[in-house]
């Protein structure tokens, strides 16, 4: 009797990372005119945004079905496992609700968390599932710590464009039209499951400095693990890499942004994921 640990592919793992640590990671899809793809399995981030620049109309995403949640939960359960869900937040997605209505059909230990985030953020709470689960500690004491942990959990972007998030749902079209300027660059927050626009400035290095100067001002703590991400090319990242490494002291995971998270921001978007500071 072991514990299955589950998120979906917003987490930004990778299938051949995830089972070499015993992660199974549910993939939502993509959909585009000349088909639905599943991310991160047929579709790889560089695809993606290939894919994405080439299309002529803008794809969307879909959550798992609920029968797609119980073959993964039966297959745990037939096992003798507890099962630990970890999952993009309600508020940005219908996973969650997949996920729940697959768990009533089950009698076993089954635990769905509602992350309150997702991507690199979401990533941040699953490594700490996965250390707790090496550590020996219950299920039970594990869904405690990461309920406790995702409270501390805080993102913070730049976008080349809002229009994205404006198109598919995620944001109003008043908030959006912070970012239609000529060359202004939104920086957006997600935390507590909100998401929205923080500021925004002009150019791109100014975008990667304001990013990291917020995330300081909220308060790092660097004891913690720090995520990073992108969008689309990596060679306008590389200055945000460096620029974290440099001012905040490291970095533990760098993550393509995904065609689920990518079909909402666009490419030239460029992430960080921190825990902050206990008060």
């Amino acid at each position: 009797m072991g514990i299955t640990i589950l998120t979906d592919s917003t987490s930004e793992i990778l299938p051949a990372e995830a089972r070499k640590r015993n992660l199974v990671v549910i993939p939502i899809k993509t959909v585009f005119e000349d088909g639905v793809y599943l991310d991160g399995i047929d579709l790889t981030a560089e695809t993606f945004y290939e894919k994405q620049a080439a299309a002529k109309k803008l794809p969307s995403t879909t959550q798992p079905s609920p029968m797609e949640f119980e073959d993964l939960f039966r297959e745990a359960v037939e096992r003798g496992d507890s099962i630990i869900a970890i999952l993009i937040a309600e508020s940005l997605s219908g996973t969650i609700q997949s996920a729940n209505i697959a768990r009533s059909n089950f009698e076993g230990e089954i635990y769905v968390i509602d992350s309150e985030c997702t991507t690199i953020s979401l990533r941040l709470l699953v490594e700490l599932a996965l250390e707790l689960r090496e550590k020996g500690l219950s299920a039970g004491e594990i869904v405690e710590e990461l309920e406790k942990a995702k409270k501390r959990i805080k993102l913070y972007a730049y976008v080349d464009t809002l229009e994205y998030l404006r198109k598919g749902g995620r944001l109003s079209k008043t908030a959006a039209f912070a970012g239609t300027l000529l060359d202004v660059k939104p920086i957006i927050y997600l935390r507590d499951s909100e998401l929205g626009v923080k500021t925004k400035v002009r150019g791109v290095k100014n975008a990667q400095k304001e990013v990291i100067r917020l995330a300081l001002e909220d308060g790092i703590d660097t004891d913690m693990p720090i995520a990073i991400g992108y969008s689309g090319n990596r060679d306008t990242f590389e200055p945000f890499y460096e620029l974290a490494v440099d001012t905040v002291g490291k970095i533990d995971y760098v993550s393509a942004i995904g065609s689920v998270i990518g079909a909402h921001v666009g490419p030239g978007a460029g992430a960080i994921a921190y825990y902050k500071k206990d008060c």
